[in-house]
């Protein structure tokens, strides 16, 4: 029984650590599936739309946290009786989403690996068997450190955990497993495989009042293209940094567009507010929060393959 309870607890360990990290690395992926998951579509509770981003970071953090505790057997009953309520949660979230056909990917591992939403709902029934098996068998999760050891572990590891996530709020995710991440090229991602998966890239137009414009510029050497997805929701102190950066890309032979969801009326606003070299293309919201975790971030391309992109405070270190 002890080696079966060692089992699941490295499994389950592991799991949340895993879970948590792909997560910790762009909680901006989570939060927009909380904006998801709390709008009146699936749980009707538009009213904690605003704190989606909050609620992701503390969420992320108690996984991967819960998980590093389990691993290394510090307060066990508290971690394994915490990792068994967290993962009630997520049974009863997978569980509606997959019944009532509300949510199609659950997030539970970010963008690095998806799940179908039964496929989810039954990952987490094993989960919960083995959490429970820990709380049958409390007595044998044990601290392979001394208390004080364990204490000073988990506050370390806490402390890096926040860390990354001031770090990626700031710039970008550390690692972006994403369609549109550094050295992916868009043209290949919208092309259909054998399998007869939805390509990874699709809903990518670039459109301007008579067409749209994405051929032509994914065949192109130098392009930059500035993303403000909502305008509304756009970091202002970013538009003389992007303004400085968008000159500097036209004097070197780039073709620069900017590129939003937001209305023309009010993209020509800003265009004449900020001085702004560039016209705007048009593309799905949705779309421009997958290409880039920033308002306004800058994607440089080259014949389709992203080769550099920066959020707007990190634009002075862009490749040009």
């Amino acid at each position: 029984m002890k080696i079966l309870v060692h089992i699941a607890r490295i499994i389950v360990a592991a799991l949340f650590i895993f879970s948590g990290f792909v997560k910790l690395v762009d909680p901006i992926g989570s939060q927009y599936k909380f904006q998801e998951y709390f709008s009146e579509s699936v749980l009707n509770m538009e009213f904690l739309i605003p704190y989606a981003l909050p609620f992701s970071i503390l969420l992320i953090i108690a996984e991967i946290l819960l998980g590093v505790m389990l691993l290394i057997g510090f307060r066990s009953k508290l971690t394994v009786w915490s990792l068994f309520m967290l993962t009630l949660v997520f049974l009863f979230l997978t569980w509606y989403s997959a019944y009532y056909n509300k949510v199609t990917d659950c997030g539970c591992f970010g963008d690095a690996i998806k799940l179908s939403t039964w496929g989810t709902f039954y990952k987490n029934v094993i989960l919960i068997a083995l959490i429970a098996l820990l709380l049958f068998r409390i007595k044998d999760v044990k601290n392979i450190f001394s208390d004080k050891i364990g204490k000073i572990l988990t506050f370390l590891s806490l402390a890096g955990f926040l860390f990354i996530v001031q770090h990626v709020l700031t710039h970008l995710p550390i690692i972006d497993f994403r369609a549109y991440a550094i050295g992916k090229n868009i043209q290949e991602g919208m092309e259909y495989k054998d399998d007869g998966e939805i390509p990874p890239v699709h809903d990518f137009m670039l459109e301007d009042a008579q067409a749209d414009l994405a051929p032509e510029l994914l065949a192109k050497e130098k392009v930059m293209l500035v993303i403000l997805y909502n305008l509304s929701k756009s970091d202002e102190n970013g538009f003389p940094a992007i303004k400085k950066v968008a000159n500097e890309a036209i004097n070197k032979g780039y073709t620069v567009y900017g590129v939003s969801a937001s209305f023309s009326d009010d993209l020509i606003l800003a265009q004449n507010k900020y001085n702004l070299p560039f016209d705007f293309l048009f593309c799905d919201e949705t779309t421009l929060k997958t290409m880039i975790r920033a308002n306004p971030g800058v994607i440089i391309l080259d014949k389709g393959t992203i080769v550099d992109k920066k959020n707007w405070i990190d634009v002075d270190d862009l490749e040009l």
